[in-house]
């Protein structure tokens, strides 16, 4: 691995990309209601980070399998679509459940973030799912610790949505972010021995995003090539922060109203 520590310097940048990214978030959360397109979503980030002369990180993205760059600003997912969901013009209904992921380049450095949104009145089953997912968020950020392995955080992460009778999503994992929106270490959100562990050194920059499925945690991809479901149609959810690690331990980056710890 080519882990990147970052100077003050480029902590400020980052810490600038990721405020927009939080203000994109917070005004999504907002519109985010009953008869509301997700393509209306997406139209309102595209303003917003042209108005910002900033970049959509997802928008151009080349696809893996070969299709079409993916579209958007942002990833709209809804239901039993975990990522990658494509915006368009079916309304949100009562008792959906939306994530919304969304980076931005701003001056040369990224910031990303993702959250899952309530659509009106949602069942229990689904408003439990989102709640497990943004505290596995919060337990991973309160023990970001300068020093810790990740193994130690990804662990308790996974442990505690297991114990909550969800599955921890593994196809799919948080990362380094920088320059780049992608770059080293693998954050994964379980303990994978495939993966080289790192300490969590002051200067290290992550996008933590833990991904909860309410059933079994397989996961595959439609024939768009990018939209990932699940494979037993159950319900999933979303969350993510851009965080520092500091001497004091970790600096959500992304924070805002939208996510309150």
């Amino acid at each position: 691995m080519a882990i990147s520590l970052k100077s003050a310097r480029e902590l400020d940048l980052i810490r600038r990309s990721c405020a927009l990214v939080s203000q994109v978030l917070e005004a999504l959360s907002r519109k985010a209601v009953p008869g509301v397109t997700t393509a209306q979503l997406d139209a309102i980030a595209s303003q917003m980070t042209e108005q910002a002369s900033a970049q959509a990180l997802f928008r151009g993205v080349p696809n893996p399998h070969g299709k079409a760059p993916f579209p958007s600003a942002i990833c709209a997912s809804c239901n039993d679509v975990l990522v990658h969901g494509i915006p368009d013009d079916r309304p949100l209904a009562d008792g959906d459940i939306l994530s919304v992921d969304f980076g931005v380049r701003m001056d040369g450095y990224c910031g990303d973030a993702a959250t899952t949104l309530l659509i009106g009145q949602v069942s229990p089953e689904s408003s439990r799912l989102v709640q497990l997912t943004k505290d596995a968020l919060k337990l991973a950020v309160a023990n970001c610790k300068p020093y810790r392995r990740w193994s130690e955080v990804a662990q308790m992460m996974a442990s505690f949505v297991r114990e909550a009778g969800c599955s921890i999503v593994e196809d799919f994992v948080g990362h380094g972010i920088g320059l780049t929106m992608h770059e080293d270490p693998r954050v994964p959100n379980f303990v994978d021995p495939k993966t080289d562990d790192f300490l969590l050194e002051p200067g290290l920059v992550l996008a933590i995003e833990p991904m909860v499925n309410a059933g079994s945690k397989k996961v595959k991809t439609l024939s768009d090539g990018w939209t990932v479901v699940t494979a037993d149609s159950r319900l999933c959810a979303h969350f993510e922060h851009t965080v520092a690690i500091t001497a004091d331990g970790a600096e959500v980056l992304t924070a805002g109203t939208w996510f309150e710890f």
